[in-house]
């Protein structure tokens, strides 16, 4: 069994910082690609950043030059650093990772629980 759990969510003014962790755990062989996504209300799910296991980086325009994805892979940890965040931003932001649980697995994609980013003043 695999699970991951974000951390990091809340309420924060426009202009503000937080930082989103998602920490996988359970039987895990290797980890390839992890990413974050959000949905804010009435739109559809979108990427916001992937990073390779060795460290290849892709962003959506609109996050570039404010938000920052890095990974621990001795933890299996993704994180998010979101600074400069506008009322655009608020939504629910999901982590993946893509994860093979043994030597002769195929990947599969497990996604995180979501947690709530709120930007308002």
């Amino acid at each position: 069994q695999v699970q991951l759990v974000e951390s990091g969510g809340g309420l924060v003014q426009p202009g503000g910082s937080l930082r989103l962790s998602c920490a996988a755990s359970g039987s895990i062989f290797t980890i390839s690609t992890m990413g974050w996504y959000r949905q804010a209300p009435g739109k559809q799910r979108e990427l916001v950043a992937t990073i390779t296991r060795r460290g290849v980086t892709n962003y959506a325009d609109s996050v570039k030059g404010r938000f920052t994805i890095s990974r621990d892979n001795a933890k299996n940890t993704v994180y998010l650093q979101m600074n400069t965040l506008n009322p655009e931003d608020t939504a629910v932001y999901y982590c993946t990772q893509e994860i093979v649980r043994t030597v002769v697995s195929t990947t599969r994609t497990y996604w995180g629980q979501g947690t709530q980013v709120t930007v308002s003043s």
